[in-house]
């Protein structure tokens, strides 16, 4: 599924992001044509299971983003999908959140600290 607003994109894949279910994911995230300053969210939260194949799906998408001028971030992740990501380094390389509510918490709270 993804939703789409004037500046948030929201991708919620679910399932397994193995090699099949990351092919979709990808066919997904193409579908959507990266704008500057758009905030890209992965709401991984009905995501139970992920595999290094389905890592791919998520690095081409943070690299798309970021060659766009847009912030991709994941949220709602689930521990097995931690761990993978953990393993691989890869926790250091994604900003993640505990949930979909946070990220704007966080962003409004940033948006404070620089206006003050």
């Amino acid at each position: 599924m993804t939703i789409s607003q004037d500046k948030v994109v929201l991708f919620k894949p679910q399932g397994s992001i193995d090699l099949q279910g990351g092919m979709a994911f990808s066919q997904k995230m193409l579908e959507v044509t990266p704008q500057a300053d758009q905030l890209w969210v992965i709401d991984l939260s009905e995501v139970d299971f992920m595999d290094s194949t389905g890592l791919v799906p998520l690095i081409n998408g943070l690299t798309s983003a970021r060659e766009s001028g847009c912030r991709l971030v994941l949220c709602n992740v689930q521990t097995p999908v931690r761990l993978i990501l953990e393993l691989t380094q890869l926790d250091s390389v994604f900003e993640i959140f505990d949930s979909y509510d946070d990220i704007f918490t966080e962003c409004n709270d940033k948006n404070l600290a620089l206006a003050s």
